[in-house]
């Protein structure tokens, strides 16, 4: 009973914890690379990526065709992978990054799971890059891929950076993210080892039977359902940074949490938290989900 407790308030203080780091962080920051902040430009993204969004905005787009614009990683699993950003942009995203690592700024955790990395939201990149990501760009592919999962219905995210290096984490935990779909976007370094994995549904009674293994490729990024069973297998030498996007849509989420697969109590809350909303939106179906 007190461990429950101290849980409940550790997630009371979570939102906000994380608005007073926000807000020191916009106030006392020097980024290294300012243009970072400023709107989302297409000269970021890679061209396959921005076909592939120009063909899912075109009229009598459908699954068939966006398919041949991107590689099928698992048909079964319905993984899917594709260049997301060019190499300098990730070249300079990972500048940023470092640079605010080696600060004096007040960093929060991304999740429970990666002790090192950086949440987008705090550092001020939630608006000027992953807003517009979703909205304009993964959308448009998430509604073709994942109609029943709410993948036309993004409303909200979150975001945020892990990294991986030898005396720090190496690997991650089979898990399931607490969103509707994920991307998960490789920015660098040089690194050996560090695979995705994947197994089947978090419901399903043999969900680790025969992973599949994904290898990062640097600027792409990997789409997934986030009740996909996934984890990373051990680094073996260098450091590997990437790039999570937790999608969520409110019109599956409010009818069924993604972590208890029950109707949700709702707590106000700053910002998106956890990507719930009071004011019923229009409902998707999710059968394929229940």
């Amino acid at each position: 009973m007190v461990e429950l407790e101290q849980e409940v308030e550790r997630r009371r203080l979570l939102g906000p914890e994380s608005a007073a780091r926000k807000a020191l962080i916009a106030s006392s920051y020097h980024p290294a690379r300012p243009e970072l902040y400023k709107s989302l430009q297409d000269a970021a993204l890679a061209p396959e990526f921005l076909a592939a969004t120009e063909y899912s905005t075109s009229p009598g787009a459908g699954l068939e065709g966006l398919l041949q614009r991107l590689e099928t990683v698992s048909e079964e699993k319905r993984i899917y992978r594709l260049p997301v950003f060019t190499a300098p942009f990730c070249q300079a995203l990972l500048e940023e990054l470092e640079h605010f690592e080696q600060s004096d700024m007040p960093k929060g955790r991304p999740n429970t799971m990666n002790n090192y990395g950086v949440l987008l939201h705090e550092l001020g990149l939630d608006e000027p890059l992953v807003t517009p990501l979703r909205e304009r760009f993964l959308q448009p592919l998430t509604a073709l891929l994942y109609p029943d999962c709410g993948g036309g219905w993004l409303d909200s995210h979150r975001a945020f950076v892990v990294k991986y290096a030898l005396g720090q984490d190496r690997e991650l935990g089979c898990h399931y993210d607490n969103a509707e779909l994920t991307l998960n976007v490789a920015l660098g370094k040089t690194f050996t080892g560090g695979a995705l994995y994947f197994g089947g549904l978090f419901q399903a009674p043999s969900a680790l039977a025969e992973p599949l293994e994904v290898e990062h490729m640097v600027g792409q990024g990997v789409l997934h359902r986030g009740s996909q069973l996934h984890g990373a297998r051990p680094l073996g030498t260098g450091e590997r940074w990437n790039l999570v996007v937790w999608l969520r849509a409110s019109a599956v989420r409010n009818r069924l949490c993604p972590m208890c697969c029950r109707k949700p109590d709702l707590v106000d809350d700053e910002g998106f938290g956890d990507g719930f909303t009071r004011e019923e939106p229009t409902t998707v179906d999710v059968c394929a989900l229940t």
